[in-house]
């Protein structure tokens, strides 16, 4: 199995094989929340007239999604899976739009399946893999904005990239780390309402989930629980 890790928006377009597109902060984390809570499917697009498209023809599903980390005007919920827990998502389509994750969905034209993924179902994603048996395999960490690399996607692409080698690498230090580098804005007051410090504690939960999310692509691009 030939594994590479590439980054933000221009590493989706050059995927190939199966691909999985990270994004730990906070995109991929809010998605597999909203799945354990018993979302119906969840629609990941890249623009937001997109989203409204979307919501018009399917009035009852939750938008959920932001641009610079706040929520998008018009939407229900940002792309918090704290503010999430709000909303009652079960049945629920839910429309989501970020700055990196989703953005990562849509660019990686050329690969044969798609993942999306965090921390919190890394190693179910990666026993999806396994289970697939790809010659192929790019891990694209998305980063800030899909510009700018972090250490959380890294981190959780290099974790993966690991557990499919057949190794078990203890990354409790980096995950703590984390709060003092592309971490700490959940930690900041004033920017509170926008990065509440529960995310970073959902967010870092290793393996919470046993679930991996499988990109479908049909007349709507839909990800579906897949039970690993």
């Amino acid at each position: 199995m030939n594994v590479q890790i590439l980054q933000l928006v221009e590493g989706a377009r050059q995927a190939r094989g199966l691909t999985v597109i990270i994004d730990v902060f906070r995109a991929f984390s809010v998605e597999c929340y909203a799945m354990a809570r018993g979302a119906k499917s969840i629609l990941p697009v890249g623009a937001l007239g997109e989203a409204f498209a979307l919501k018009a023809a399917h009035p009852g599903a939750l938008l959920v999604g932001e641009r610079g980390g706040k929520k998008c005007e018009g939407f229900d919920c940002g792309n918090s899976p704290s503010q999430l827990n709000d909303f009652d998502v079960r049945g629920k389509t839910i429309i989501h739009t970020t700055s990196a994750g989703t953005q990562g969905i849509a660019n990686a034209v050329h690969a044969d399946e798609i993942l999306a993924a965090s921390l919190v179902n890394a190693r179910a994603t990666a026993e999806y893999i396994l289970r697939r048996n790809p010659e192929e395999v790019s891990l694209v960490c998305m980063g800030l904005g899909g510009e700018r690399e972090t250490e959380e996607d890294t981190l959780c692409a290099e974790y993966i990239a690991a557990l499919l080698r057949g190794e078990a690498p203890d990354i409790s230090d980096g995950i703590a780390g984390l709060a003092n580098t592309s971490g700490r804005k959940f930690f900041d007051p004033a920017k509170a309402e926008i990065f509440p410090q529960r995310d970073f504690e959902m967010c870092t939960q290793l393996n919470r989930f046993t679930f991996a999310l499988v990109v479908r692509r049909g007349e709507d691009v839909r990800v579906e629980r897949v039970d690993v």
